[in-house]
């Protein structure tokens, strides 16, 4: 299976619905709403870190492509809102040193005070970080299961299988400027 890399982690391309020429659309392994969505990432096919270091055209595909997630996820998800940030180095929020943009459906009452997303991205980053250090793409339900989970909290981080059944469904909704997947 072809994968590609998220700062220094392998991404299987059954976890990416979204292709063009110079980024990737790629589901959450640790959604930060997970009680109504997940949410999705929007990345620079090129490993960069900060977005100071992309290119003028990668900044223009970045953004286009996160435009056009969001035109579909919002709808797809029955979303009244979406939150749209990029976190560009550690001070910043940044976990994974690779340039990305989280696109996040919201609803009302998602939370108590609106600002607090930000507390919650800045976390699940952290536990994406650390969750994505211990398993490999590809890797079987059973074992992705039998490893200790990322946070103190009751949920699990989502399986390959689970990512892979998201993305075919959300691959289906776009234009794709490349097929990774045959």
């Amino acid at each position: 299976m072809k994968t590609f890399q998220f700062g220094p982690w392998k991404i299987a391309a059954s976890e990416i619905f979204y292709v063009s020429k110079l980024s990737l659309g790629l589901v959450n392994y640790k959604p930060v709403v997970p009680v109504f969505t997940p949410d999705v990432l929007v990345l620079a096919r090129r490993v960069v870190p900060r977005f100071a270091d992309l290119t003028s055209e990668e900044v223009t595909d970045l953004y286009a492509s996160a435009h056009a997630i969001a035109k579909v996820v919002e709808p797809h998800y029955a979303a009244e809102s979406l939150t749209i940030t990029l976190q560009d180095g550690p001070q910043a929020g940044q976990t994974v040193p690779h340039v990305h943009v989280h696109v996040i459906p919201r609803r009302k009452g998602d939370w108590a005070d609106n600002d607090d997303i930000y507390d919650e991205i800045n976390r699940k980053e952290k536990q994406m970080n650390e969750a994505m250090a211990s398993t490999t793409p590809g890797e079987t339900d059973e074992a992705a299961k039998a490893k200790p989970a990322v946070d103190n909290d009751e949920r699990q981080p989502r399986t390959q299988e689970d990512m892979a059944q998201e993305a075919t469904v959300l691959r289906k909704l776009f234009q794709q400027g490349e097929d990774i997947w045959s």
